[in-house]
């Protein structure tokens, strides 16, 4: 049994050896056209959300271990995908007002931030005074 231990614990350390040699795009690309808001709100979004949701992420020293790095990527990727402040001012008036939409029920249902980024960033999390502000802007009372 002892050597069976030994050869999990052999071969655990090897794939964790071995998962640091996956490259991971940490590339932040260019700024293109930023969101343009009242700078309470951009304050507290740049805080909140940039992270994953501009081209703008500050990558922590995590990120460059992995798995953690494989999760953050994924993330960062998909989170740009869906709404990118860095090309806010490229989306038409439907589109903002879409995501604006979006963006007050995802905080609203307490899904944005994630708590896992939270868990880290505790400064991100988004208390009562910082949601009405975001509420305001995105859908106007």
């Amino acid at each position: 049994m002892k050597a069976f231990v030994k050869i999990i614990i052999i071969i655990l350390i090897a794939a964790f050896a071995g998962i640091q040699f996956i490259k991971v795009d940490r590339k932040n690309p260019m700024v293109k056209a930023d969101l343009k808001a009242p700078q309470e709100v951009k304050n507290i979004l740049k805080e909140s959300c940039y992270d994953c949701h501009s081209n703008e992420t500050k990558w922590p020293w995590y990120s460059y271990v992995a798995p953690f790095s494989l999760l953050i990527e994924k993330d960062v990727k998909e989170g740009r995908r869906e709404l990118n402040f860095s090309e806010w001012e490229t989306y038409d008036y439907q589109k903002k007002a879409f995501l604006k939409k979006e963006i007050w029920e995802e905080i609203e249902n307490d899904e944005m931030p994630k708590s896992v980024y939270t868990l880290t960033r505790p400064n991100a999390k988004l208390d009562f005074v910082k949601k009405n502000i975001i509420k305001k802007w995105a859908v106007g009372y």
